[in-house]
């Protein structure tokens, strides 16, 4: 039997109907695993070693049903004081934003990876792999796009493609970006503030007219692409097809250029220890590839019969039983 640990964000702040580390727990629940959780403040170094405030944590049978009826879903025990090095798996499903607290985390995940646990997804590969700069090492891939905090850097490539995407570095579920057009006068307000006064790099790529079908993530388990993409299709007046950002998720088959990106990218993300991402793809182009917190389990499970967390499972215990 297993023992997992998943960090992550305050229990009750999950949203009970699509969050994808509830998922992931009763995917481990159903193989008989003991599943613990923490948030990044319960981790702690002392004396050579990463410890854990950890909580017994399980979510009881026909758990979505209950919550939803507003009946007692699940039950914690704790917390209790323990060497990290006690869970054979730790799952890392902290939100971002990627912070400084976010980063002492993985320092603190990295000690315990030394001392034999499995930490998904690994620790220096959150840290080196910015969901939005790592598209940088696939060139080829991506829409024409510029990271920089200049202001007449950004300008420049503005006037070039006079439509475009601003967004910063560190955010999530569509908060922070920008669609600026040709003589949009708005332009220097929106980098002043993305840039925070031009003290902090942004992204800005070319936008996509395809994003009307849809901004598709694509999930890859171990490097092994998910047959099944959610397109998130923007809400009417929109350009962002997040989930988080009012779009409406409709499952698809993948297409053949999606499975060309995914495929293109696999063995990267298996040879820095990614063992679950999330790439996202807008017509024909790269935009994203989300590392530190991958979402839309739920919506492609229901959608199509699958279990991805019972995917993802097997592959974490194929790579345990292998050490």
């Amino acid at each position: 039997m297993r023992n997992i640990l998943f960090v992550i964000d305050p229990f009750e702040s999950l949203t009970i109907k699509k969050d994808t580390s509830l998922a992931l727990m009763w995917a481990a629940e159903r193989r008989s695993w003991q599943v613990f959780t923490c948030e990044i403040g319960d981790l702690f170094w002392v004396n050579g070693a990463t410890e854990v405030f950890a909580q017994r944590t399980r979510l009881h049978e026909d758990w979505e049903n209950k919550a939803n009826k507003q009946q007692t879903w699940f039950s914690r025990e704790g917390p209790e004081r323990c060497p990290a090095s006690e869970f054979d798996i730790i799952m890392m499903r902290k939100d971002p934003p990627f912070d400084m607290d976010y980063i002492n985390a993985t320092y603190l995940l990295g000690e315990a990876e030394k001392a034999g646990v499995l930490v998904c997804n690994r620790p220096n590969s959150l840290r080196d792999c910015n969901e939005k700069f790592f598209t940088t090492s696939f060139p080829d891939l991506t829409p024409n796009q510029v990271i920089s905090q200049r202001e007449d850097v950004l300008v420049d490539f503005h006037t070039q493609y006079r439509d475009v995407i601003f967004k910063p570095l560190d955010g999530m579920g569509g908060k922070g970006i920008f669609r600026v057009r040709e003589d949009d006068p708005n332009l220097h307000v929106v980098l002043e503030t993305l840039t925070q006064g031009f003290q902090t790099q942004i992204v800005a790529q070319e936008f996509i007219p395809d994003i009307v079908n849809g901004d598709k993530r694509i999930l890859l388990v171990n490097g092994k692409v998910i047959p099944y993409v959610l397109a998130r299709i923007p809400k009417a007046g929109e350009a962002r097809g997040n989930l988080a950002a009012g779009g409406t998720g409709v499952g698809q088959e993948l297409s053949e250029n999606d499975v060309q990106i995914a495929e293109a990218i696999s063995p990267v993300l298996v040879e820095r220890g990614l063992y679950f991402t999330g790439i996202d793809v807008i017509g024909n182009y790269l935009t994203e590839i989300n590392v530190t917190c991958p979402t839309c389990v739920r919506e492609l499970d229901e959608q199509f019969g699958i279990d991805i967390g019972s995917q993802l499972m097997a592959e974490l215990d194929s790579l345990l039983v292998e050490a």
